[in-house]
């Protein structure tokens, strides 16, 4: 068998001038190795101390500068690496970060900073080390809104939660009759409740649009022991309700501002040419041109991603998809795609990991909207969720997404275009289906003749 040459990646080249930082709250362990200028072949590793203040860090920084480090490896710990990673980058290092957990596993090693700082170090110069993602800083500018968005927005549905707990307190189970409870009917009744109307048949009064017809069960869901604390809490759950979806709308705008200040997501309509459909599997015939569209605007026609999603998927992945080689890296990365385990001729599939969470939610939703639909996603969806189950089949559509998502952010003018609900069907060979149909015929003992069609 003829050898197979793998060749190195860019970060795994040998570097001879490195620093690492094993990095705390307060401070970091810094350690320098760099050749000596006396004894050949042998190297000297310096460790230090260093204070987490921007002031030292960036004195640091222009340190390294004066003595020629080429790269700097910075261990990933909490959100303490930030200041460290922002100063370097900004003063024009190389700067990569790194997991802790792939790095520390060594038996018998002694635990210190210093030694781990030392360990980091010798790492980094033979070209050990597997650095982060790490977006620039329009992204992560970008990637703070959506996230805090996201962690209202579950906040949000907490108190809605809390305020059903409460009614369920009070007897009232007019969550069990409208469809939701933050419905404007619902709402309209509880703010009665609070104001002190206690008559069930008023407060059914208020049902606005179809449920009006269920005036009958609302009177008896209002029925109940509402009592002026439980108005109290209510009030107040509200208006923490009416705070946060104020907040979440304020940070919508600011997203979509920062969106349109990319340049980078508008092509230039002049230069925009037909090109290959981006689908799952790269397959397809030739797509409309995407002048003038923005990457949320063509993220946006994938099924089961919206408006918000596609913001999100933005924010956690950048624009620039030369971090990832190709659609397996993203994938990968992402952490939705078993892991290879191979030990002599046995070949099993390992768990994935844990990837980034506000990426997973986003592709989990987008799935879960793409499984009801008929589209080339939704009769994939069925035809998987058949022979994997429900959660394998939904981590299968995510991935198709993910695909497609980094065809159509890799050329920007390219726009999605669904394969069709019957591409599995169109691409099956008729005479094959007939031979299995006549095989399996024959095998439950019928002798089958085929009479073509008038």
């Amino acid at each position: 068998m003829k050898p197979e040459e793998i060749p190195d990646s860019d970060h795994e080249l040998v570097v001879e001038r490195v620093c690492a930082i094993d990095v705390a709250k307060a401070s970091g362990k810094v350690c320098t190795r760099i050749p000596p200028q006396t004894r050949a072949g042998r190297r000297i590793s310096r460790v230090w101390d260093v204070p987490a203040t921007a002031n030292a860090v960036t004195e640091l920084a222009e340190h390294l500068i004066d003595q020629g480090i080429e790269r700097v490896t910075i261990e990933a710990t909490s959100d303490y690496w930030r200041i460290w990673f922002y100063l370097f980058e900004a003063v024009g290092h190389e700067v990569q970060l790194v997991n802790a957990r792939e790095v520390k596993n060594v038996p018998g090693r002694p635990k210190t900073d210093k030694l781990d700082a030392v360990w980091l170090a010798k790492l980094t110069e033979k070209g050990m080390l597997r650095p982060s993602f790490v977006p620039p800083a329009p992204i992560r500018n970008l990637r703070e809104y959506t996230r805090l968005r996201i962690d209202l927005t579950r906040e949000r549905t907490r108190h809605w939660q809390r305020l059903e707990k409460l009614l369920e307190d009070a007897l009232i189970k007019v969550s069990s009759v409208a469809s939701s409870i933050d419905s404007r009917s619902v709402r309209d009744m509880l703010e009665a409740l609070i104001g002190g109307e206690r008559d069930p048949r008023r407060l059914a009064e208020l049902a606005r649009g179809r449920m009006r017809t269920k005036r009958a069960a609302l009177v008896e869901s209002l029925t109940g022991r509402f009592d002026d604390h439980h108005a109290e809490l209510a009030r107040i759950l509200l208006d923490q309700i009416d705070a946060l979806s104020t907040q979440v709308a304020t940070l919508t705008t600011r997203i979509e501002q920062l969106l349109a200040t990319m340049a980078t997501m508008v092509p230039d309509p002049d230069s925009a040419t037909d090109t290959p459909v981006t689908g799952p599997g790269n397959a397809g015939s030739p797509c409309r041109i995407a002048a003038g569209l923005t990457a949320v605007e063509r993220l946006d026609e994938i099924p089961g991603i919206g408006p918000l999603g596609a913001q999100v998927i933005v924010a956690e992945i950048g624009l620039d998809m030369t971090r990832f080689p190709t659609p397996a890296h993203l994938v990968s990365w992402a952490k939705i795609c078993p892991r290879t385990v191979q030990s002599g001729p046995k070949v099993r599939s390992g768990t994935p990991g844990r990837g980034n969470p506000y990426l997973e939610g986003a592709l989990g939703e987008a799935a879960a909207a793409a499984a009801r639909t008929d589209t080339f996603l939704g009769e994939r969806y069925r035809r998987l969720v058949k022979r994997r189950g429900k959660l394998k089949a939904l981590v299968a559509i995510a991935r198709s997404i993910l695909v497609t998502v980094w065809h159509l952010l890799v050329d920007p003018t390219a726009r999605f275009h669904d394969l069709g609900v019957d591409y599995y069907t169109s691409k099956i060979n008729t005479q094959r289906r007939i031979r299995d149909h006549i095989r399996q015929l024959a095998a439950l003992g019928y002798t089958v003749s085929l009479e073509p069609a008038a």
